[in-house]
């Protein structure tokens, strides 16, 4: 009883977090929230949470990562692929061996396999926290697409390196060749087992759905069942689950376009899909809080391994990596952005070096979280031979520090970044956006009119009076998307101020309807049918 009185704990303070980080004054990232709740949790309940690593990978990253490959905006994604293989691949193996190593030598007690491990699990970053933040710091939107399509891919790429690490730290022994094919094995059949579950889930379950009619809740458990299909069989063949759920999720959202799926369905769906991906997020950094006082209980003992006495040992340690990292990753960004513009350069181009507060805005936005507990806490209890794991606490307990370090710093200095910085407006996607909309806009009429001429319908005067009405509507919204100049930007002015008042008149209409509720005017059913139709007008103005 005393476990389940825990879990629901655990997600009251992810409910609460929502909250609480709105209400503070400064910008402080959720997760950092998430973390001080879930150490509340710990000191009043007195009884730790006890996790099984592996259960606890399992449950959390597949979803969580296969989330990330169906919704990262492919087209930004292969645009700017080569930045983001350099930062998801050359920084993570760079990471892997320099941390590695500055960490076995700042800890001698601590085996080389172990220091790699740890540098591996630390070198994925989290676009979690970063989102937060960006939620109240303008980060430009083509930085924010990198750092997710690197997060996307140094999830897997270092979570691979963790297990190689793990494998060398549990036998012993490292032989490159054979690790390089072990790689590529790893790699490329867990891509191949992620892409080829999803388009026979999808495949199946298209053909099931053309047999009746289609219902979003087997829909909507079918999409949920996917990572861990993928994960599982991935697994089983001893390739990566990680790279097998990210697999599955980019195919899933190509499998999107080419099936239509159920208006209603998609809707309810993405609602399920936001409410897994907020509580998992949450909930691990909650178990991070939760975990925090037992691990700096057993800071004195910790610090025996590094062969010191005094606990502050651990916060130098804490502050060398993560200061390193930064390094790293600073000096990664500059010079892959140098090699960049020299090769501009020599074709040619004229390119504008970018202000540096971008440069050093990316290299703070490199925080650890998610990815990087639930990475660390996957580290064997015993070796092979019956012992325990070497310097596995120290190596949790640095992990840990090294994520609620990054994240302070990325609240922090992010948003002093930012400030002031005069950037380029973003006004492609906003073009290419209105383009499409008029272009779904001439579609819609032609149809209309192709309907008012052969429906059986076409004599009555009520029809063409609505098919009308509904035609004018859409040469409103075409007369609006293609005036150009400064009358496209009073125009745009003018839908801003409409959507306002919308926005208001969509609140009175609620008022409205709470009374006729309370005077028993309307009944529940009416009541629930017109809240939706509410909330649909209100969502659709919010977008």
């Amino acid at each position: 009883m005393q476990t389940v009185e825990i879990v629901l704990a655990l997600l009251a303070a992810v409910v609460l977090s929502g909250a609480a980080a709105r209400f503070l004054p400064l910008a402080v990232p959720a997760p950092l929230v998430q973390i001080g709740l879930g150490a509340m949790i710990a000191m009043v309940t007195k009884t730790p949470v006890s996790l099984d690593p592996h259960l606890f990978f399992l449950l959390f990253l597949p979803p969580l990562l296969f989330l990330d490959g169906w919704r990262i905006p492919k087209d930004e994604f292969f645009k700017d692929l080569p930045i983001i293989l350099e930062l998801a691949l050359g920084l993570v193996v760079l990471t892997v061996v320099g941390v590695g190593f500055l960490i076995h030598w700042m800890i001698p007690p601590m085996p080389l396999a172990v220091a790699f491990a740890l540098a591996a699990v630390i070198s994925p970053t989290d676009p979690i926290a970063v989102s937060a933040i960006a939620q109240r710091v303008p980060i430009p939107k083509r930085l924010m697409h990198i750092l997710e399509g690197e997060s996307l891919l140094n999830d897997a790429s270092g979570l691979v390196c963790l297990r190689f690490a793990i494998a060398a730290a549990l036998t012993g022994s490292f032989v490159l060749h054979e690790a390089v094919l072990n790689f590529a094995w790893v790699a490329l059949a867990g891509v191949a087992i992620g892409v080829v579950t999803t388009l026979v889930v999808t495949t199946l379950n298209a053909w099931l759905t053309r047999a009746g009619a289609e219902d979003a809740g087997p829909q909507t458990l079918v999409s949920l069942l996917i990572p861990f299909a993928a994960y599982l069989l991935a697994e089983k063949v001893h390739a990566s689950g990680i790279l097998a759920a990210v697999a599955a999720g980019v195919a899933m959202s190509f499998s999107e376009v080419a099936r239509q799926t159920v208006a209603a369905t998609r809707v309810r769906r993405n609602m399920v899909w936001d409410t897994l991906q907020f509580t998992a997020n949450g909930v691990i950094f909650v178990l991070l809080g939760e975990q925090l006082p037992s691990i700096l209980a057993g800071a004195v003992e910790t610090v025996r391994t590094t062969g010191h006495h005094e606990p502050w040992w651990l916060a130098i340690y804490v502050v060398v990596i993560t200061l390193s990292l930064g390094v790293l990753r600073f000096a990664w960004v500059w010079g892959s952005l140098k090699l960049t513009l020299l090769r501009a350069r020599r074709r040619g181009e004229d390119r504008a070096s970018p202000d540096w507060k971008i440069i050093t805005a990316t290299a703070c936005a490199g925080a650890r979280g998610a990815i990087t507990l639930a990475g660390v806490l996957t580290l064997p209890l015993v070796t092979a031979a019956g012992e325990a794991f070497p310097a596995r606490d120290l190596a949790i307990f640095l992990a840990a520090g090294v994520i609620v370090l990054s994240l302070l710093i990325s609240s922090v200095a992010l948003p002093l970044l930012m400030k002031n910085l005069q950037l380029p407006p973003e006004t492609a996607g906003l073009e290419d956006a209105e383009r499409a909309r008029a272009t779904l806009a001439i579609a819609a009429v032609q149809a209309i009119e192709h309907m008012q001429s052969s429906s059986p319908h076409a004599a009555d005067a009520d029809f063409q009076t609505a098919s009308a009405r509904v035609v004018d509507i859409y040469r409103d919204r075409l007369d609006g998307l293609t005036q150009t100049g400064e009358v496209a930007l009073a125009a745009r002015r003018g839908r801003g101020f409409e959507k306002e008042v919308r926005l208001v008149a969509v609140q009175a209409e609620r008022q409205a309807l709470h009374t006729l509720l309370r005077q028993r005017a309307v009944d529940g059913a009416i009541q629930s049918k017109l809240t939706r139709e509410l909330d649909l007008a209100e969502a659709r103005l919010r977008i």
